[in-house]
Order: C-alpha cells, then structure tokens, then sequence
C-alpha cells in the first residue's frame, strides 16, 4: 500500500486557503486510498521568534480542526511532530549529509532571511536547517508520496537527493519518496491582495477567511474582497486576478469550472454574495465539528496519544537502521 506522509505548520489560524488547498485533498481523497500519516509540524514553528504559549494553543487547534474537517483516526494517523523523537534523532543524521550550499539555496530561506533581516531581526540557525527536519519528517516513515503545493516542491526534491546520497554512502536505507500536487487542491489568494497566496501567518488579515472566523466575519471579508478595473466577470489570472480568485473559490467550492462560472454573472457583487454563500456552507460543518470537539478534550488527546504511539512504531526501524548504517554503536 502506498504510504503517504504531510503535515501543517501551527504558525497561524488555518484559513481557507489550507483547507482548499490541502486538507480537503487530505480528507476526500489520501486518507482513502492510503496508508496516511498527517502531522502538526509544531518543531517547524520554532524557525522565528514565537510565543511558547500561542505554539502551544495553536498546534492543539489545528489537530482539532483536522479532526473536523474529517479526517478520521481509523483510516489515517494524525499526531504532533514532537511527540515523536525520531524526527529530530534522524534530522541530525541529514544534517551530516546535506550540504551548507543546499541549505542557502533554498527558496523559503532566502525569502524569510531577507524579510527578518530588513525588519533588524536576528536570523535563527533552524530557519537554514529546517529543510533536513522537514526531509526526516518523510524518510522516518518510508514515504512514498508527499503531496504538497507548488511552494514545496524544493523541499521535497531536497529530501530525495539526501535520501539518495545516503543510500548511495550508507547502503539502502530509506525510500525515495515522490512530490505530487493534490489533485482537487485549489490555490487560494489573499482576497486583499490576489498576486498573494493566502497564508496563515500574513501580518494583514482582511483578506484571510480563517476556518473559525464567525460567519459575518466571512462574509464581510468576501464582499470587500479586491476586485478588478471594470465591471465585466471574466476569468483571467493575469489580467483579472482578483475576479479570477472569487471564481475559483467559488468553482472549489460548489465544483464546475471557473469559465463556466463566469458566464453566469454580470456583476462582481452577485458573484462576491455567491462567493460568500459557498464559503459559508462549506465551513459550516467544520465550526460546528470544531465546537463539539472543543468540549471533549479528552478525545483529541486520545487521538494524538494513539497517533504519536503509531508514528514512533513506524518511525523507529528506520531511524535505527540509519543510526547503524551511519556507524554510530547500538545502545548497550
């Protein structure tokens, strides 16, 4: 059975672009075809300057939203990253393999080392090797697909040359897992600006519908959302980004094609209370799941403890196979 590992970062409220873009794939799609494994990558939050206690808040969160979203603890392991020692035991391991040069090309380094520094901040050392944790992430559980986005991708190559250098220095210790693009993912702009992913941990939130916004939140967000020159519904991501960006919202959530959609409307307002009605009816479920799991604590605790007790059964063989390939003594 393919196995299939992919994990969430708790830097911020999950929005609806993660959902769309990730976990909906998650729960309609892998968990049923699968041997799958969904991580809170909580040891990825540490990167930049944090609060202990929002890590902590928001790590608890976004397992719970996973939860009610759908993703079911019989078919799937859900767990948090640093329940799970082989993580870090392994990521040391690659640490030896990689090299410096692969670490400072990496895209996202390069991004986020440009903005901490421009705003005076010190860059933190895990930032540049965050890259390896991520790669030990996937090889623990002998990985075969990751899906991921398009902004990932590097990281995923990255973890197949490390897995394919150690093998070929070692001898064969782990799989050469595979990138592959969810197939019912969409990419959801930031309604405020729609030249920019949607993402979680932006400073500005006007254009970030969050899982858990109350629904007039929702609905304000949408009917302000940045729109284009003209009045004509037309589905252009070059030419009208902003428009394009309410029709494939739209599209993902009531499916059909964005084109198709677009010949349906004469107004940017119709289509921006269509938007926001869809919207709305697709997060319903999940708010009302997310409450019911709020009041019984101890169930997501139990889930999480299973999880993690799964992921270290999986993890561990592999973890000490590399250990021992590298040359490292067995504990007496």
């Amino acid at each position: 059975m393919t196995r299939i590992f992919s994990g969430i970062k708790p830097t911020g409220h999950l929005t609806l672009g993660n959902h769309l873009g990730a976990v909906r794939q998650w729960v309609d799609v892998d968990q049923h075809k699968s041997d799958a494994l969904f991580c809170v990558v909580d040891l990825h939050a540490l990167t930049v300057d944090h609060d202990p206690a929002r890590v902590r808040r928001l790590s608890r969160q976004a397992a719970t939203l996973l939860l009610a979203a759908g993703l079911d603890p019989a078919r799937c392991t859900l767990f948090v990253q640093s329940h799970v020692d082989e993580h870090t035991r392994l990521s040391y391991l690659l640490e030896c393999t990689a090299s410096d040069g692969e670490m400072r090309r990496m895209i996202q380094y390069k991004e986020k080392s440009a903005r901490e520094r421009a705003t005076g901040g010190s860059v933190r050392l895990s930032l540049l090797t965050y890259p390896v944790l991520m790669a030990a992430d996937i090889l623990a559980y002998s990985a075969d697909e990751v899906p991921v986005g398009d902004d990932q991708a590097q990281h995923v190559e990255l973890t197949r040359d490390l897995a394919v250098r150690f093998n070929q220095r070692y001898g064969h210790t782990f799989t050469v897992p595979k990138a592959v693009l969810p197939s019912v993912a969409a990419r959801v702009m930031d309604l405020a600006d729609p030249t920019s992913k949607m993402g979680k941990s932006h400073a500005e939130t006007g254009g970030i519908v969050y899982l858990l916004d109350e629904p007039e939140v929702v609905r304000r967000k949408i009917m302000r959302a940045v729109t284009d020159s003209g009045s004509e519904v037309v589905y252009d991501r070059e030419t009208r980004p902003g428009v394009t960006n309410l029709l494939e919202i739209l599209a993902a959530c009531i499916g059909g094609s964005p084109v198709e959609l677009a010949e349906g409307y004469s107004s940017y307002g119709a289509l921006k209370r269509d938007t926001a009605e869809a919207v709305l009816e697709l997060l319903r479920p999940v708010r009302e799941r997310h409450a019911e799991l709020c009041a019984d604590p101890g169930y997501v605790d139990a889930v999480l403890r299973t999880g993690a007790e799964r992921a270290r059964t999986l993890a561990r063989p592999t973890v000490d196979a590399a250990y021992a390939a590298i040359g490292l003594m067995p504990p007496a």
